[in-house]
């Protein structure tokens, strides 16, 4: 079993109140290793390791190309440790081997993304009246408070690390109380590049505990959390304390749009992804399907039949295609909310139950599940139910898809699958989503934003745009002449 320290100050500890937790493996419920639970002495410990780093240390002093040194480190050693992460993100998350072998490599690949962009010019200079030099530069804004979610432990917490400390800031960072297994190998990873004591924090514990003290903390300058949209409401107005910076990636209920012309096999095969990928706990999920009406019964049957024949179970096994859910607390939300569909009165057309039998008994599966007979205003329809669980919709028009597509609070993700290019491009633009694709589903780039309109989310993450998050912009108007202003007659 796995002993799971907290790293504070370069230096790895208990939690104060010497608390335990066990973490388990989804897909059997055994006890994979305890981890030290924090508490609020935790996290101001950690603030204050950090704030001195930022504050007095040499890290927000190096240059870009010192700081870049530091992260190709780290990409290279999660490179040489790519399995060993791998099985653990498994064993930990519930995924198959294959999603978190993409998860390590993408991570590396993040480091080693950042490390290009900061030595690129950040900065800008203007032409002004009065004989003034005016110029704008880029500053890391001190210490940043992250916070990440269970359903891609390792990915999320290097899309906010490598940006943060590629900026030039100071983390205190909480990974999910229930995946913390591959933060810490993280972590131990960013001790073996020689990152000075300070500038990289990690916290374990509950949310309500840990990630709210880090959010009230008025020696945090911001704080980037990814999760569902009532925890970061509840961020917002902790952070509102010090009116630190704030980016949060939020939920969604992303709607995937068949024209009648798609490529039928295509559509379905990418319908089927979108969903039931990660076990539909991806916030980007495709979770509405919103089918023409003209093919509705020949894609539903199509999709159902594919649907009944994906393999489900454990991670670690290579048939696995979709594998358990995270916790028995998520196993029991998506139960639930199966049957409020059932009670509104949708029909389910494949799965709607949780799997049993020997393979399945200790761990937290669910069939792959599919609603027709929907309504608009329907809770499996507007609300996030983060499994693996789709709700078809059909439109008659162009104007009744995107009117669908756009009926919900969120504005994550969405797509669109057709051969007309004219028509997919005014559907697209006109959904209101920041993370958006056509004839295809979930593709997702270290060189592109990661962005959500309306409540699902504030900010950005990756690309160029990842990085101005973890940046402050300071203005400097320089007097060429030198000599005084003459304002006063006196």
């Amino acid at each position: 079993m796995l002993e799971l320290s907290m790293y504070i100050d370069g230096e790895w500890r208990q939690g104060s109140g010497n608390g335990k937790r066990e973490i388990i493996n989804p897909a059997n419920g055994e006890v994979i290793a305890q981890a030290a639970e924090g508490n609020v002495s935790d996290v101001r410990a950690a603030v204050q390791a950090a704030r001195e780093a930022f504050d007095r240390g040499p890290w927000p002093g190096l240059s870009a190309e010192e700081r870049a040194g530091y992260l190709l480190k780290a990409a290279a050693k999660i490179d040489e440790r790519h399995d060993e992460l791998a099985a653990l993100e498994t064993l930990d998350n519930g995924k198959p081997l294959r999603e978190a072998g993409y998860d390590v490599s993408d991570a590396a690949a993040c480091f080693r993304y950042y490390a290009g962009l900061i030595p690129a010019p950040h900065g800008e200079t203007y032409t002004v009246p009065d004989n003034m030099q005016a110029m704008v530069i880029r500053e890391p804004i001190g210490v940043c408070g992250l916070i990440v979610p269970w359903n891609y432990p390792l990915l999320m917490s290097v899309w906010k690390i490598a940006p943060a400390l590629a900026a030039g800031n100071a983390i205190v960072y909480k990974p999910s109380e229930l995946t913390p297994v591959t933060a810490t190998k993280l972590f131990e990873i960013l001790e073996e590049t020689g990152l000075p004591k300070g500038v990289a924090n990690m916290v374990m514990g509950a949310g309500e505990t840990v990630g709210n003290e880090i959010a009230v903390s008025h020696g945090v300058d911001m704080i980037s959390f990814t999760g569902g949209t009532d925890t970061g409401r509840r961020i917002m107005k902790a952070a509102s304390g010090n009116m630190k910076k704030i980016s949060l990636e939020l939920g969604g209920k992303s709607p995937n749009i068949i024209f009648a012309d798609a490529d039928f096999e295509s559509a379905v095969d990418y319908a089927l992804f979108g969903i039931y990928a990660g076990a539909g706990q991806i916030c980007s999920a495709g979770s509405r399907i919103l089918v023409e009406e003209s093919i509705k019964d020949a894609f539903v049957a199509r999709f159902t039949e594919r649907a009944n024949k994906i393999r489900v179970g454990a991670g670690g096994d290579p048939e696995t295609e979709m594998g358990p859910l995270v916790s028995q607390e998520q196993l029991d939300k998506v139960l639930r909310y199966i049957e409020i569909g059932k009670a509104e009165g949708a029909e389910i057309a494949c799965g709607g139950f949780r799997l049993t039998g020997r393979d399945y008994d200790n761990g937290f599966f669910v069939a792959p599940t599919a609603f027709i007979d929907t309504e608009p205003g329907m809770r499996i329809v507007q609300e996030e139910i983060f499994g693996p669980v789709a709700v078809f919709q059909t439109f008659r028009d162009e104007t009744e898809a995107v009117r669908l597509a756009n009926e919900t609070k969120y504005g994550l993700a969405g797509a669109v699958f057709t051969k007309d290019a004219a028509r997919a491009m005014r559907v697209i633009k006109k959904v209101r989503a920041g993370i958006t694709w056509v004839n295809t589903y979930h593709g997702t780039y270290n060189e592109a934003p990661w962005h959500g309109y309306k409540q699902s989310g504030i900010g950005s993450s990756l690309g160029t745009y990842g990085l101005d998050e973890f940046l402050e912009t300071k203005q400097i108007n320089f007097n060429l002449d030198g000599g005084p202003s003459g304002w006063f007659s006196g």
